[in-house]
C-alpha cells in the first residue's frame, strides 16, 4: 500500500449532507477521476498546490525572503512570480504573507491531528447519532491513512462513513470496508463509454466493487449526481435500478442535482471550468425520477 504523507484539503464541521445526522467531513486529497461536474477541483491532484491571489499582493517581499527554495520573485508589475520548478509547496509563503495572497490547496497532516479536529465535534455526534465522513477527492487513494483513521474512530465508537467513487483495487475497498459502518457510493451511469467520456475512467471496476461490497454484507447508500442530458434519462435510472435490484445492503438512493458552486474555485486555481455548459434537470423531472426509484422499492431522497 501507499506510504505517502497524509494530505487533506478541508475539514467541514457540522455537515448535514454527508451521511446520517450531524457529521464532521474530512476531505482527503487526490482523485483518479476527472468528472466534468466536479465541484472540488482542489481535491483532484494528490499534491498540494500553492495558489497566488495576485489581486491581494501588496509586493512587500516578505515571501521572497522567507522562501527556502528561492522560488519567488517580485515581478515587473509588482506582483509575485513563482518558479514552479523550484517550488516544493512547503507552505512557508502561506504562513508568512501579511496580505493572505498565497493559499495552499491542501495540507499535510497526521492521524492524531485529524482526530483532534474530529473530537471537537463529539458532542454533536453523540446527541444526534452522527459521526465522521471521509470524502475527497477519493479517500481510497490514501488507503493506509484512511484505514488508520477509521480504526481510530472505531476504537472511540464514532460512526464511520466513507464517501467514494468506488474506483480502487477491490482488495483495498474490502479492507477499508471492514472498518467502515456505511458507504456513500457514487454511481454516475451504467454505460461504460459515456462514463469514460464524462469522468475519464471506465466503470467496470466501480460496478464490480459495488457488487463485492454488497455481497460481503456491507451497508451502502448509492448517490447519483444528476446532470441534464448526460445521465438524467428515465432509461439511465432504470438501468442503474436493474443493476442494484439483486444487491443486498443498499440502504437508499440519493439523487444529487448538479450545481455550479465550485465555479469560483476553478477561477482561483487558474483552471477552465469544465462544467460551464452543464445544467441540473428541472424539479418536475427530478421528482419523476424519484418516483421511479421508489416504485422499484428503494428508499430515496433528493440532495442526500
Amino acid at each position: 500500500m501507499h506510504h505517502n504523507i497524509p494530505t487533506i484539503f478541508a475539514v467541514k464541521r457540522y455537515a448535514l449532507h454527508d451521511g446520517p445526522q450531524i457529521r464532521t467531513t474530512v476531505f482527503l486529497k487526490g482523485c483518479p477521476l476527472s468528472c466534468l461536474w466536479c465541484h472540488n477541483p482542489e481535491g483532484v491532484s494528490p499534491g498540494i498546490e500553492i495558489v497566488a491571489l495576485k489581486e491581494r499582493c501588496i509586493a512587500c517581499g516578505e515571501c521572497v525572503i522567507a522562501c527556502p527554495q528561492q522560488a519567488l520573485a517580485i515581478g515587473p508589475a509588482g506582483s509575485i512570480d513563482r518558479d514552479p520548478a523550484r517550488c516544493t509547496a512547503c507552505g512557508r509563503c502561506v504562513e508568512i504573507c501579511p496580505a493572505l495572497a498565497h493559499e495552499a490547496t491542501g495540507r499535510r497532516t497526521s492521524v492524531a491531528a485529524v482526530m483532534m479536529e474530529i473530537e471537537k465535534d463529539r458532542p454533536f455526534h453523540d446527541t444526534s447519532g452522527g459521526g465522521v465522513t471521509f470524502s475527497g477527492g477519493e479517500p481510497l487513494l490514501q488507503p493506509d491513512f484512511l484505514l488508520e483513521l477509521l480504526q481510530e474512530c472505531g476504537r472511540r465508537q464514532i460512526h464511520r462513513t466513507v464517501d467514494t467513487t468506488g474506483f480502487a483495487p477491490t482488495a483495498t475497498v474490502l479492507e477499508i470496508a471492514a472498518a467502515t459502518d456505511l458507504f456513500l457510493y457514487d454511481l454516475k451511469m451504467m454505460d461504460s463509454a459515456r462514463h469514460r467520456r464524462y469522468t475519464g475512467v471506465d466503470n467496470a471496476l466501480i460496478l464490480a466493487n459495488l457488487a463485492a461490497l454488497c455481497r460481503a454484507d456491507h451497508r451502502v447508500r448509492v448517490r447519483i449526481p444528476l446532470i441534464a442530458g448526460i445521465n438524467d434519462g428515465e432509461d439511465d435510472i432504470r438501468a442503474i435500478l436493474a443493476f442494484l435490484h439483486d444487491l443486498p445492503g443498499i440502504t437508499g438512493i440519493d439523487l444529487l442535482p448538479y450545481h455550479d458552486s465550485g465555479r469560483a474555485k476553478y477561477r482561483k486555481l487558474g483552471m477552465n471550468y469544465p462544467g460551464a455548459a452543464l445544467t441540473a434537470p428541472d424539479r418536475n423531472h427530478t421528482t419523476t425520477l424519484l418516483g421511479i426509484i421508489r416504485d422499484a422499492g428503494f428508499q430515496a431522497s433528493i440532495g442526500g
